[in-house]
């Protein structure tokens, strides 16, 4: 079950004339807190995106490696390697 949380945010001046213009009739966003939730999930894809893009980017460089540098390891030695 999600859990609702109720933040308070203050800005002024050029922010808030953004904000102001982004929500109402003339707005794409009902209100304010339409607004700042899609801000959030905009945000949140943006980090997922990014991590994801890290891996891959990763992955690509270890599957263009030679097949002469790879090495066995055991699950020990991964577990080891990945706690350190």
């Amino acid at each position: 079950m999600s859990r609702t949380t109720t933040m308070t945010v203050r800005i002024s001046g050029a922010l808030s004339e953004f904000v102001a213009s982004n929500v109402g009739e003339n707005g794409a966003y009902e209100n304010i807190s339409e607004y700042v939730r899609d801000l959030i999930r905009r945000d949140k894809e943006r980090v997922e995106r990014e991590a994801y893009d890290r891996l891959k980017a990763e992955l690509t460089l270890a599957f263009a490696a030679p097949e002469e540098s790879y090495r066995t390891l055991t699950a020990a030695e991964v577990i080891a390697r990945n706690q350190g």
